[in-house]
């Protein structure tokens, strides 16, 4: 399985084959390939936003750190998904407050507050053009969804602080002018970003600080002891600690790496349209606050506007391996019926691939051995949250395990059917979802 490359596409479209980000940066040359035997005081496995971001972190306090990439940075979902930088995790409070008690809950929703200016922080101290924006729209389409999103914030208000303006009725045109909409919630903590550029910019950044990056260097084998070795067809790094930030690549080669992790991830495909270029004018007045949106559908629909105007318009997800039929008109049809003003707007990108999530929408960060650590099922919620989890593991890298262990107390399930049947399991499971958004 080839993660979040185009040619899962398929012959659906004759659309551009790279994503939109891909096609509006200028990529520096490959990395090399791991030749020979290196060593390190850490092995990252993984070159995404978790991977680079526990090597920004180890770097600065000293350690020295290979990061080994299967193909190139950023070249999975850190670098080609929505671009929403949102507070909070995946699954809500109540797993964490059931679970852990509302302390620790607490804590984690801390936590994601300090994802959040993690990212700020990087883009100011290492200088990354990355388009950041704030400002995001929460968006309920039924009465009892409208309801249920008004519980969930008021919630958010009364035991974190989150200050929100709910609005209903002719009042959501304030902020969005689409008649899908029955109630809306602006809040200002949350935002956007161009993630492909953001990611580079974190290479950048980790190469600055020494930190050595291979690239077309997949891990094919990971041997654990006092010496963690990580083995490539070509190479092997040698180090005493290993950080497995592959997300949904440890799905793929779980057997040789984290066998006994492996099925509590679920890797599902989401995909993204971007339109031409449209009239500043009409991109003010559809999102007037120039904020991204997401509904509060389970099977949801994301959106935002580029910085060079373009709708980017995500969702369509797929529980299986195969790539939605008609995805590119299904997609389009999809963004019409809330914006009609869109119906006829050129679509010129149509790309996607997998994200990981688990089981409960819950992190899962923890250990399969003393110094093995993992970063895995951000559930959608990874921009922001996948910052927080390498600057975490680099502590316990570093003796203070205290935060991460947070993390690693919540409990976490395997997909039911195996490997040969959770798939079609769940496929059956969001089918009947999709069925109760309707509702």
């Amino acid at each position: 399985m080839r993660l979040w490359n185009t040619s899962i596409l398929g012959s659906d479209t004759q659309l551009n084959q790279h994503s939109y980000y891909e096609a509006s940066v200028q990529r520096p040359p490959d990395a090399p390939r791991l030749q020979g035997t290196v060593q390190a005081d850490v092995v990252v496995v993984g070159g995404g936003f978790a991977g680079l971001s526990a090597a920004i972190e180890l770097a600065q306090h000293g350690r020295s750190v290979v990061v080994l990439e299967a193909e190139r940075v950023c070249a999975g979902a850190s670098g080609r998904n929505g671009g929403q930088a949102i507070v909070g995790i995946a699954s809500g409070q109540g797993v964490p407050r059931s679970q852990l008690g509302r302390e620790d809950a607490s804590r984690i929703w801390g936590m994601s507050l300090e994802a959040i200016r993690l990212i700020d922080e990087r883009i100011a101290a290492f200088d990354i053009d990355c388009e950041r924006t704030r400002g995001y729209l929460y968006v309920a389409d039924a009465p009892h969804k409208a309801r249920q999103l008004q519980v969930e914030l008021e919630t958010s208000r009364r035991d974190h602080g989150l200050q929100t303006d709910f609005v209903q009725g002719a009042d959501v045109a304030r902020y969005i002018r689409s008649g899908r909409y029955c109630a809306a919630a602006y809040e200002s903590v949350s935002g956007h970003l161009h993630p492909l550029k953001y990611g580079l910019g974190l290479a950048r950044a980790a190469r600055a600080l020494g930190v050595r990056i291979y690239e077309h260097s997949p891990v094919t084998g990971l041997q654990r002891g006092a010496t963690v070795v990580a083995r490539t067809a070509q190479g092997a790094v040698q180090a005493d600690f290993a950080v497995l930030a592959g997300n949904c690549t440890l799905a793929e080669h779980g057997p040789a790496v984290a066998p006994e992790i492996r099925a509590r991830i679920m890797p599902v495909g989401t995909y993204i349209i971007a339109t031409d270029p449209l009239p500043e004018s009409l991109c003010e007045r559809l999102i007037p606050s120039g904020a991204a949106v997401c509904d509060n559908n389970f099977v949801l629909d994301y959106f935002r506007f580029s910085a060079d105007r373009r709708m980017l318009f995500g969702g369509r997800v797929s529980y299986t391996t195969r790539t939605p039929r008609q995805l590119g008109e299904t997609m389009r049809q999809r963004m019409a019926a809330i914006f009609p003003e869109l119906a006829s707007a050129p679509v010129a990108y149509l790309w996607g691939g997998f994200v990981d999530i688990s089981m409960n929408r819950a992190p899962d960060f923890g250990r399969v051995a003393p110094n093995v650590f993992y970063l895995q099922g951000f559930s959608g919620h990874g921009v922001a949250l996948t910052g927080l989890a390498g600057r975490l593991v680099a502590e316990a890298v570093r003796g203070q395990s205290d935060r991460l262990d947070v993390f690693a107390r919540l409990r976490h399930r395997r997909f039911p059917g195996g490997s040969r049947f959770r798939t079609p399991a769940l496929a059956l499971a969001m089918a009947w979802e999709r069925l109760r958004d309707t509702w």
